[in-house]
């Protein structure tokens, strides 16, 4: 089972009511749910670890969960609400404003972490759960406790999130370290290594412990740093309704073929090779055309690639 770990929350979207007035609906999201729910209706065993609030707002979240085949039994129910994330969008981009604080999520102890059952062969993490205390540092235990199993690591950085940037650069150095594959977009890139050549950049990362650096582009596409070398693709062409999910989706194209070709395994990663590695692009970038090409993170099934 591939076990995602990290936010759950709700996205409030954008919309307009038939008066025409601005509102919000509310979605079940957060970046690394997102990844889990791409990954079920990939066909991948997956799984979600993050405390659910015993709200409404949690109810939904499972619902989501059980409604494409991910298994939350690691997650367990507590009395606090669930985070809010309010989402505007700026010429197709989105931004966000979130209200976590004292919520299921934010307020996550060592004490709710999970034991691992062997049948977990890959971690992956990511997003806000990783920036604020004290779930920032649950989650950065959780992945110290990865033994020999695959980890992989999107930060997906949100800049106007980050109160503490030195505590949370540090964090990231350390999981970066423990990170089999590291995945980070053109920005996230420039914001953690400075300014410079992608490719230069992203071999000075893998330097830092990563087997596999992916880098996605946008509209250019996506590329892998390994040791042999240099995998690419080409975005998918589709009309862009909003990016919402895109990179998420993306995480989970990549992970479930890594998975379905027998790579996703401390021994596969170092023993990868370039035709697995475009092939995990290609489903990646297959999986989150479709997303980008609807509203909202809306994850592709298997039958839509």
């Amino acid at each position: 089972m591939i076990l995602c770990c990290g936010e759950a929350l709700i996205d409030m979207l954008p919309r307009e009511t038939a008066a025409g007035e601005g509102a919000f609906a509310p979605y079940a999201g957060g970046a690394v749910f997102n990844t889990a729910i791409a990954l079920g209706r990939l066909g991948a065993p997956a799984g979600f670890f993050c405390p659910l609030s015993d709200d409404l707002f949690g109810a939904q979240l499972r619902a989501g969960l059980d409604a494409s085949g991910v298994d939350h039994s690691l997650s367990p129910a507590v009395d606090r609400p669930c985070t809010l994330a309010f989402v505007t969008l700026i010429d197709g981009q989105a931004r966000y404003a979130f209200y976590d604080r004292g919520t299921a999520l934010r307020e996550m102890t060592i004490a709710e972490l999970p034991e691992l059952p062997d049948t977990v062969g890959a971690l992956f993490f990511g997003g806000i759960s990783l920036v604020g205390d004290p779930c920032g540092a649950g989650y950065e235990a959780l992945c110290a406790r990865a033994g020999a199993r695959v980890v992989m690591l999107d930060p997906n950085i949100r800049p106007g999130f980050i109160r503490d940037e030195a505590g949370y650069r540090a964090r990231l150095d350390r999981m970066l370290a423990q990170a089999d594959i590291v995945k980070l977009s053109d920005e996230d890139l420039h914001w953690l290594m400075g300014d410079g050549e992608i490719d230069a950049l992203a071999h000075d990362l893998r330097a830092r412990g990563p087997q596999v650096v992916v880098i996605t582009e946008g509209a250019k596409g996506a590329r892998a740093f390994w040791s042999g070398g240099v995998a690419q693709v080409r975005s998918q062409r589709v009309a862009v309704v909003d990016t919402v999910g895109a990179g998420d989706t993306f995480n989970a194209g990549f992970l479930r073929a890594l998975e379905q070709s027998g790579a996703l395994t401390k021994a596969g990663i170092a023993a990868i090779d370039d035709a697995q590695l475009t092939a995990a692009l290609e489903l990646g970038a297959k999986a989150a055309a479709v997303t980008v090409s609807r509203a909202g993170a809306n994850p592709p099934w298997a039958h839509e690639i």
